[in-house]
């Protein structure tokens, strides 16, 4: 087996997830909807909502009795089915959340405003609703009927507004100020309104985990720093947090996306001493949800200060071979993409000892007083292709180009590479 995956599958078995059994029950779909019983909480939407849709619904409820939250992602459909949805949606106090990529319009959109919470990171779409038969008659009824129903589940009037005005043959996608303005989100504990939401329709239709390789900065990671993190939750009770159902959809993480060369640079929320990248991770699990990431120094031994770096979030990107970091990702975010850098690698693309004459940015030294804040300042510079740090004088130059190297005593010297890096992002069901 390669070593990556031996890593991967100690990784794994450390934080206590598992691969589900193979006589583990199989996930139901009845179109458009899809119930996997390793999620007992959600139910998926994807797809045309069609006339039978609302009974699909129905039977997917009864195979689902601890759902609680509805994931939407449909250009709509039936009009009838989708208000008897919503209904239900209403009636069993479902959240409904449109995830980030994903569209809900037309009939959709009566589904996503029934949620008891809702949260729309993808796009919300309205328009009027259309009928093949031109019965005036039929038509005021069924307004009727969209009304009353929009009135039950306290839809913002700015909503409702909009989509009498947008035609049958059009389609209004609401932005994310909108969704602000609007108030279509909406969580547990949100202040209701405080007067009928639809009224009247208008006539009108930092610290580093890796700076310890380098000269003079060894001192920024104490090992006093480790962990100052009282009782810290277990991974079951990350999970089972007093959130909002909301909450616990969006933030609880589903995925890891593991960065091999790259450090997460700054935000730091605590340090420790770890045997490897798979017991950093578990530290990062235990530290609960203010730990999104982490990266872990492949240099520093166990017992010799911190090698493990927990953090907020994934801050400044560095590239750095002696750098194993992870990022955790909740359902509402997207996998990550590789990410193409500048890097001047502080464990192979560092030169004692040698200077690099001429070819300044600048006549006077950048204001940076380390060899570390030398190299980060060329790295952030688009301009800067390489630098020279004179150590006895603390002066650092920033090049735009590259001449003839000469031997100097207490130059350092470092080049930039453009250099990619693509994520492994594993699934922690």
């Amino acid at each position: 087996m390669p070593r990556f995956a031996i890593v991967l599958f100690a990784f794994l078995t450390a934080i206590g997830w598992h691969v589900p059994s193979v006589w583990a029950a199989e996930p139901l779909s009845l179109v458009p909807f899809r119930y996997d019983p390793a999620h007992p909480d959600v139910i998926e939407l994807n797809g045309d909502i069609s006339p039978g849709a609302a009974l699909a619904f129905r039977r997917t409820l009864l195979a689902a009795p601890d759902a609680r939250i509805v994931v939407l992602n449909s250009p709509g459909g039936s009009v009838t089915a989708g208000l008897l949805i919503a209904d239900d949606v209403h009636t069993r106090k479902l959240a409904t959340v449109i995830p980030a990529g994903s569209t809900c319009a037309s009939a959709c959109a009566y589904i996503f405003l029934a949620g008891n919470e809702r949260q729309a990171d993808g796009r919300l779409g309205v328009h009027q609703m259309w009928s093949e038969q031109p019965d005036l008659q039929a038509a005021q009824m069924s307004i009727a009927d969209v009304i009353d129903t929009l009135n039950r589940f306290g839809t913002p009037i700015g909503v409702v507004t909009i989509m009498f005005r947008t035609p049958p043959d059009d389609m209004y996608f609401f932005s994310p100020e909108e969704a602000v303005r609007y108030g279509i989100n909406r969580k547990l504990g949100d202040q209701p309104p405080t007067a009928p939401a639809v009224a009247e329709i208008p006539s009108s239709t930092p610290s580093t985990a890796l700076s310890a390789p380098e000269p003079g900065v060894a001192d920024r990671a104490k090992p006093s720093a480790n962990l100052a993190v009282a009782s810290p939750p277990t991974l079951s009770e990350r999970n089972s947090a007093a959130l909002s159902t909301l909450e616990t959809y969006t933030r609880q993480p589903t995925r890891m996306a593991i960065y091999a060369g790259l450090d997460f640079f700054g935000r730091d929320v605590g340090t420790a001493s770890v045997a490897d990248a798979p017991a950093c991770a578990v530290k990062c699990f235990e530290l609960g949800a203010a730990c999104k990431a982490f990266t872990f120094n492949t240099k520093t031994r166990p017992g010799r200060g911190p090698n493990c770096f927990l953090k907020s979030g994934r801050g400044e990107i560095d590239g750095n071979s002696a750098a194993f970091s992870g990022e955790l990702l909740a359902r509402s975010e997207r996998d990550p993409s590789p990410l193409t850098i500048g890097v001047i690698d502080p464990q192979t693309d560092l030169f004692q000892d040698v200077d690099l004459p001429g070819l300044d940015l600048s006549r006077r030294p950048h204001p940076a007083s380390t060899q570390f804040d030398c190299r980060r300042a060329c790295i952030g510079d688009d301009r800067c292709v390489a630098f020279t740090y004179l150590k006895p004088k603390k002066q650092c130059w920033l090049k735009g180009s590259v001449g003839t190297a000469r031997t100097m005593a207490g130059a350092v010297t470092g080049g930039k590479k453009m250099q990619t890096f693509t994520p492994n992002t594993i699934s922690l069901d």
